[in-house]
């Protein structure tokens, strides 16, 4: 799940270029930030978190653009929504938005998408959104698409996730990931838009009550 192949490289430069091009960014910055992105996300510490995370994400959001006010901010917020990552720190997303909201304003882009892309970023800490903040729903939900994938898959993201915590003890990752799945299952819905919704609440939902049987089965 770590290794990224050419053509998704090829695939994720293009999006790149695009998305950048009508904020009048230079080529040869273009190409230094997009090697930047791909250090970042191909560290060996990432087993989940990597170019392919970022990739899906991209594709959900483009499924969701219809319900999107700024495509354009909340494709930079999913570029930028995991740059920095380090499972023992708990200030990821303050760093990546920080992250972002310097880069952005280093190529003279507006203070009102920076800011706005910041933000997007911050709220993927807790998977919150207010009501009417439509392009953090779209966002928050390609992020939390994995959970309503396919049960194989949603086991392998399962696994790397393990693997990015693997310097905790087993009964510590049991307990913590365990209140983390819970915290989804007490919303009254998991996904914000109407799309994702109604093609991946039902599946999230007996995905995560999967797991969690498995982690109490783990415990005892």
């Amino acid at each position: 799940m770590g290794g990224v192949n050419n053509s998704l490289m090829d695939i994720l430069f293009i999006e790149w270029q695009h998305l950048l091009q009508p904020f009048s960014v230079e080529v040869i910055v273009i190409q230094e930030t997009f090697q930047l992105l791909v250090t970042a996300y191909s560290c060996p510490e990432r087993q989940y978190h990597t170019l392919s995370h970022i990739h899906h994400v991209l594709t959900t959001i483009n499924n969701l653009q219809k319900y999107t006010q700024n495509l354009s901010a909340v494709k930079l917020a999913a570029w930028f929504h995991d740059v920095v990552y380090d499972t023992r720190a708990r200030d990821n997303e303050e760093c990546s938005a920080d992250y972002a909201q310097k880069l952005l304003s280093s190529w003279g882009i507006s203070a009102t998408i920076t800011n706005m892309v910041s933000r997007l970023v911050l709220n993927t800490k807790h998977h919150q959104a207010d009501i009417e903040d439509i392009d953090s729903q779209v966002l928050l939900d390609a992020d939390l698409g994995i959970l309503g994938t396919h049960p194989e898959e949603y086991q392998r993201y399962t696994q790397a996730i393990r693997q990015e915590y693997g310097w905790m003890s087993e009964i510590d990752y049991i307990l913590g990931r365990q209140q983390v799945l819970e915290q989804f299952l007490q919303r009254q819905q998991i996904y914000f838009t109407p799309l994702m919704f109604e093609q991946c609440e039902n599946s999230a939902r007996a995905n995560i009550q999967a797991e969690i049987q498995y982690l109490q089965n783990l415990a005892h």
